[in-house]
Formats: C-alpha cells, structure tokens, sequence
C-alpha cells in the first residue's frame, strides 16, 4: 500500500503493481541525469513539459529503486505498462505531482520549492 503523505504512487509496471518513490537520493540522481544545477532546475525541467522517452525511463527507474527495487534504467526500458506511452507519461507525472506537491501539467503552476530566501529587505522610505 502507498503513503502519499511520503510521496509514493503505485503503478503497474511489467504486470506488477509496483510502489514508486522519488527519495533525495533519487532526486540526486534525475539532477545528475539530467544535468540539473538543484532542485529548482530539475522542477523546471519536469514542469517544462517537455519528455523524453529516456526521461521517462530515468524517473520512472528512479521512483522504483527510491521504493526499494533493484533496477536499472535498461531494465525499466524493457518493461511494458498499459496504455502506452500514455502510460508511462502517467506514471511519471502522479509521481512528480507527489513528490513535489504539484501537477506539472496544471498552465501556470506554482514552483514546488520554496522562493530563495531574499536578501535583506531595503530600507523603508525616510531611514537611513
């Protein structure tokens, strides 16, 4: 059974339902995959709406060895889910949408991460 309040899906991937979780060091990895510089450009990235099916690939087998599976990418590039790409674009958006608290394909979307911390505020007018 999945706990959404630790951000997990479950997804029948191979003919299997299967529990998908995107852990920090899963969130570490896509970065590195994707050649991300933090968090914020790896949401971006997701939000953008552009994918791949190699991005596919990555976040899925990502989510899947965050949950605890012993995957690899090649692995999940063989496996089959239903409804096709479809599927798999699915798959990727629930999982995103619960790891970062947002659906990337909602127009307009908030950031799922926090604004940078601003700088000291400017002085209020007649101060010094």
């Amino acid at each position: 059974m999945t706990n959404s309040h630790r951000g997990e899906i479950a997804a029948v991937i191979g003919g299997v339902e299967r529990r998908l979780r995107l852990t920090l060091g899963a969130l570490a990895d896509l970065e590195d995959a994707f050649g991300a510089e933090d968090l914020a450009d790896l949401a971006r990235r997701f939000a953008s709406g552009s994918l791949k099916a190699r991005d596919a690939t990555r976040v899925i087998s990502a989510g899947l060895r965050g949950a605890g599976e012993q995957v690899s990418d090649d692995d999940v590039a063989t496996m089959h889910v239903d409804g096709g790409i479809a599927g798999y674009v699915d798959i990727v958006v629930r999982l995103i949408a619960a790891t970062f608290g947002v659906d990337p394909r909602e127009e307009g979307a908030a950031s799922p991460l926090p604004a940078p911390a601003a700088a000291d505020p400017p002085p209020s007018p007649g101060t010094t």
